[in-house]
């Protein structure tokens, strides 16, 4: 984990009584000691030092040397470090500096990576609220008054005022309500807001979201008011509230894509290196009769199969490629082997809310009595909806309503008089505006919109009428359509206020049937994942049609959606089965998220999490790659992987797109590096057991690594095959050896004909410093090489890596010709050695092309 939970201060006290959900309204005032008109400022200031500020536990950041150390559980890094250490034990000091260096360097470059993305994000965090509207007393005998404080100065036993588009400071007990809806989809996943109520007899649960979160009674920190107002007592404040605890659970992240791939090749190879020096010694004391002073030599010759650079390239490209991602399309990539995992990404799983559609409703159609379309039915909704809201004192519309006056003539809605109206209630579910058509005198119209059923009570129908409706709205509802009713009623105008009681003897006009907004965007970014091979797997907490309605409408087939309550008797193995052959789990919970995310794990998926609530957590925490955009709840922020600028799937693509760059990039890096050291390792123990001294020098073979390895940066800039990014990158580690090994048998091979080049034209059979020097010569000319045709990108290759194989080549014609020859045991090399070795580099070329393009890379 990037960052710790700081402790909170134990409290010294808690709320007796047992859980508020259960009790009255008294009782929970009771065991608060509290009353309705609030706390005095006294109680609550004794309140404070007892319970503690509303706040959130605090994280506090890693510091450097943790960073550091933590860097050193790459295999790679402390397989280095233990070669460097037994290098500076047999006092090869030189050999020494330069491993340390290179772990040095790759710890270095991992941890300001780290550092860097998480300060991003400690940039993006915003409160969850900062003041409330609280009701207290001066005191005991004062009277109460209503004033803004703030969030973290909130205690148990307050009494708050919530008002629409207010941020629920704290797990709330409604007192009074009023036309109370409240979005709780951060916590739920549930996209239509919920009605809460202030009954004196406690809920037992059942609306969306089920569990606590599904009883009327009860509001929770991190959710919001979308219409109507309430007073509350506040019954749990900063750790003791469930949105705290959903951001104090923090399970052990298990392995991910990148641990799976790059590391199950690390492992194949360290066991190889582990071996070589053993094999080494034991070689050369039993041919050549030479004993410890060759234990330098054997270090040098398993840093010389190792990739040593392999952590310092991962890094490099993860960091370019997540830094080239924040600028262009604003995306922080957190963890940086997070961007590895995202190019290896096959399935993603989304919720639909907020991704695949819009957090609105918008008309889809309008019918009369008879089912034809009608625009009409639509005006008198509209009008309404508007009337509504001019009359009733409603600070802005809801969903619905909003959705009606974007589809109707404003002229029409507008074209009427209005005269009253009752607002809608839970209790009702219906609205009325009562309107007068300009010009006529003494009639009001009554306008009634509202759940079927309850509009249909108050019309003046028959039995057969009310059923085709009923069958009509049930049609619609199974096609993923959300429908009300309209009906109309004349009456004799008068002056006295109109009530419930007038909404009688009404005449059905017809439904209104609404349906998500589709995302922007979004149909295109689905069908620009599958071209990428990823396939999107919904998991939403929406009714089943409506998850199907909206994936249709985006050209996603839905095929057979699956109420999620339906896994829980599923054993892993069953899920697993049925997650691969699924694409719409309907109203999941958020064990159910992460369950099946898990499930598709274990598969053998690769798989990414998009998510923004506290319901989310668990899901984001499962999945190889947890994804959460900056709006998201602070909590999903800190859990994600990955921060999008927006909840956007287009961001996504490009995401992926990145990572499958970075690492294609990293596996053109490995099947180089690894082919060129297999192949210099096997001609260095041949001509180990068959010369007179040895093939290479220690600090040679560290030069020579370090020059080829320090080009190889450059493949940070490399473009990758076209169709790298068009399919999951994954490495696997058998077809990989398999091409290492032919390719490094073909370098052997080359390396051997430079033998026979030396001993015709220089006599180095003999001659130590001019073997060397051929060799090491040979070895980087023909790392340019490679460098250049076994690359997988289009042709002609980047600047950067042009430029870094014309400098690889220079060093090995010119170093032996430098002051620096001495020192390192070099000697400049007869000409007539030069013209044999362009001619057996050239037939490798010839040969490395020729196989290459009938090679699959790994």
């Amino acid at each position: 984990m990037p960052e710790r939970l700081a402790p909170r201060p134990a409290r010294q006290d808690r709320p007796p009584g047992g859980s508020p959900g259960d009790l009255t309204p008294l009782q929970v005032l009771r065991s608060l000691d509290a009353t309705p008109r609030g706390l005095t400022e006294q109680d609550a200031t004794d309140r404070l030092a007892r319970y503690g500020p509303n706040t959130l536990p605090t994280h506090r950041a890693v510091p450097w040397p943790v960073r550091l150390v933590r860097s050193l559980r790459d295999p790679f890094t402390a397989v280095l470090l233990g070669l460097g250490l037994v290098s500076a034990a047999v006092a090869s000091w030189g050999t020494a500096c330069v491993i340390l260096t290179l772990v040095a360097v790759s710890c270095v470059l991992r941890s300001h990576g780290e550092y860097r993305a998480e300060n991003a994000v400690r940039h993006l965090r915003k409160l969850v609220a900062s003041t409330a509207s609280v009701q207290r007393r001066g005191t005991a005998d004062a009277a109460p008054r209503t004033r803004e404080t703030p969030v973290d100065e909130l205690v148990p036993g307050d009494v708050i005022r919530l008002g629409p588009g207010d941020l629920v400071p704290a797990d709330v007990r409604l007192l009074r309500a009023h036309g109370l809806t409240v979005d709780q989809s951060a916590l739920t996943g549930e996209s239509a807001p919920v009605a809460k109520e202030a009954s004196d007899v406690p809920d037992p649960g059942g609306a969306p979201g089920g569990g606590a979160f599904g009883r009327a009674h009860l509001c929770f920190q991190g959710s919001s008011v979308a219409s109507g107002s309430a007073a509350a007592l506040v019954v749990a404040t900063g750790a003791d509230t469930r949105f705290a605890a959903a951001h104090t659970r923090r399970a052990p992240r298990t392995s991910t894509a990148f641990d799976r791939s790059v590391h199950g090749i690390s492992w194949v190879l360290i066991r190889f290196m582990l071996l070589t020096p053993p094999l080494v010694l034991m070689a050369n004391a039993a041919l050549r009769g030479r004993g410890l002073e060759t234990l330098p030599f054997a270090v040098a010759v398993a840093v010389g199969l190792t990739p040593e650079m392999l952590p310092v390239i991962v890094t490099t490209c993860l960091a370019r490629g997540a830094s080239l991602l924040a600028r262009a399309h604003g995306v922080i990539v957190r963890r940086l082997p997070a961007l590895h995992d995202l190019g290896a990404v096959d399935v993603l799983c989304v919720d639909k809310t907020g991704t695949l559609t819009q957090d609105r409703p918008e008309v889809a159609g309008a019918f009369d009595a008879a089912g034809r379309a009608s625009t009409e039915v639509l005006n008198w909704a509209a009008a309404n909806a508007w009337w509504t809201l001019q009359l009733a004192d409603l600070p802005a519309p809801d969903a619905l309503d909003e959705a009606l006056l974007d589809a109707a003539d404003p002229e029409e809605a507008m074209a009427y008089d209005g005269v009253a109206a009752v607002p809608f209630t839970p209790g009702r579910r219906v609205s009325t505006a009562v309107v007068r058509e300009p010009g006529t005198l003494g009639v009001h119209t009554l306008i009634v919109k509202g759940a079927v059923e309850s509009v249909l009570e108050r019309c003046a129908a028959d039995d057969g009428e009310r059923a085709a409706v009923l069958a009509s709205a049930a049609r619609q509802a199974a096609a993923g359509l959300r429908v009300i009713a309209v009906a109309t009623a004349e009456r004799a105008a008068r002056t006295g206020e109109y009530t419930p009681a007038a909404e009688r003897g009404l005449t059905f006009r017809g439904l209104v049937a609404f349906r998500d907004a589709l995302a922007p965007g979004a149909d295109h970014a689905l069908a620009g994942l599958a071209e990428r091979g990823v396939t999107v797997k919904v998991l939403t907490g929406d009714h089943p049609a409506t998850a199907a309605r909206a994936c249709r409408d985006l050209g996603l087939d839905p095929g057979d959606v699956v109420g999620a309550d339906s896994i829980d008797a599923l054993t892993d193995e069953r899920l697993a089965e049925l997650a691969d052959a699924t694409t719409v789990f309907a109203r999941c919970t958020p064990e159910h998220k992460a369950r099946i995310t898990a499930a598709l794990r274990a598969h053998g998926h690769t798989t990414g999490f998009l998510g923004d609530g506290v319901n989310d957590l668990p899901a984001l925490r499962a999945a190889d790659v947890g994804i959460c955009p900056r709006g998201g709840v602070e909590v999903a922020r800190e859990s994600a992987d990955v921060v999008l600028a927006d909840k956007d799937l287009t961001a996504i693509g490009h995401a992926i797109a990145a990572g499958r760059h970075s690492s294609g990039n990293i596996a053109t890096y490995l099947r180089i590096t690894l082919s060129s050291n297999l192949g210099n390792v096997i001609a260095m123990l041949a001509a180990g057991l068959l010369l007179p001294f040895l093939p290479m020098l220690p600090v040679q073979v560290l030069v020579q690594n370090l020059c080829f390895d320090a080009a190889q940066l450059a493949f940070a800039h490399d473009r990758p095959a076209p169709g790298a990014t068009s399919r999951p990158t994954v490495l696997h580690p058998r077809s990989f050896l398999r091409f290492i090994t032919g390719f490094g048998l073909l370098g052997a091979l080359a390396d051997l004909a430079t033998f026979g080049a030396l001993a015709l034209t220089a006599g180095a059979w003999s001659d130590e410093p001019a073997f060397h020097s051929g060799w090491f010569t040979e070895n980087l000319l023909a790392q340019a090489l490679v460098i250049l045709l076994l690359r997988t990108g289009p042709r002609p290759a980047p600047g950067p890596l042009r430029a870094a194989a014309a400098a690889l080549a220079a060093i090995g014609v010119l170093l032996p010709l430098t002051p620096l020859a001495g020192p390192l045991g070099l000697t400049s090399l007869p000409l007539p050695y030069y013209g044999v070795l362009a001619g057996i580099l050239a037939v490798y070329a010839f040969v490395l092309v020729g196989i290459r393009t009938r090679a699959r890379h790994p």
